[in-house]
C-alpha cells in the first residue's frame, strides 16, 4: 500500500551540505506548494544586486521599484513571484499571514495600499520539483527540513540565513556543516 502525501507546504529546505555543485548549494527554500503532483519553493537566502524597477517595465511606486530582487530558483528566471505578510492576511495561502503571487498588477495594487507592518519581497525564477522528486530527495537526505516562520522568511539578512539556520539544528554534524568553507580542500 503506498504511503500518504505529506506535504512540506510552509516548512523550509535546508541544504544538508549534500548539494555542493548544485544550484542549491547552501539554501534556504521556503516550500510554497508541495502535492503529489510536484512542489514549487523559492529560495530565501540569495539576494541579488539588482533591484526589481531594473528587471520589470511598467510604472512601480518608488518603494517598489527599490525593492531588492531575489533569485527564486533556477526554474523560469524571468518568472516573477512575491511573498508578503501583513498582521492579517485572511487569504494567506502558505502560512498564516503570509501568501504568495505571481501577477505584477497585484503586486502595484499591494504597494499603492498602505498597511502597517506589510512586508514584502519579489523573486525572479523558482524551484521546482516533478511528482514525488522533492520526497525522493528528502528521503535521499539530500534537504534537511525547518518550520518556516515570517520571521525567517524576512530575515533581515538574508544571505546568512542558512549558517543561522544550521547552527540551531540538534545534530552537532549538521552545526559543524555552517562552519564548514564551501571547498572542503581547504581545510
Amino acid at each position: 500500500m503506498p504511503s500518504a502525501h505529506k506535504s512540506l507546504k510552509g516548512h523550509l529546505l535546508l541544504d544538508g551540505g549534500r548539494l555542493a555543485g548544485s544550484c542549491f548549494h547552501r539554501t534556504v527554500v521556503l516550500v510554497c506548494e508541495h502535492t503529489a503532483d510536484g512542489a514549487f519553493g523559492l529560495i530565501l537566502n540569495r539576494p541579488s544586486d539588482r533591484e526589481l524597477g531594473e528587471s520589470i517595465d511598467g510604472k512601480l511606486p518608488n518603494w517598489l521599484a527599490k525593492q531588492p530582487l531575489f533569485e527564486g530558483g533556477p526554474v523560469l528566471p524571468a518568472a516573477m513571484s512575491y511573498l508578503h505578510s501583513a498582521p492579517i492576511l485572511l487569504q494567506a495561502n502558505i502560512l498564516p499571514n503570509l501568501s504568495k503571487g505571481h501577477d505584477l498588477d497585484e503586486l502595484i495594487e499591494l504597494a499603492d495600499g498602505e498597511i502597517a507592518g506589510r512586508k514584502l519581497r519579489v523573486f525572479a525564477g523558482y524551484a521546482g520539483w516533478s511528482p514525488g522528486q522533492l520526497d525522493d530527495e528528502i528521503r535521499r537526505e539530500a534537504w534537511l527540513t525547518h518550520p518556516a516562520s515570517i520571521e525567517l522568511v524576512f530575515e533581515e539578512s538574508p544571505r546568512d540565513l542558512w549558517r543561522q539556520l544550521l547552527r540551531q539544528r540538534p545534530r552537532w554534524q549538521e552545526r559543524l556543516i555552517a562552519d564548514s568553507p564551501d571547498d572542503l580542500s581547504w581545510n
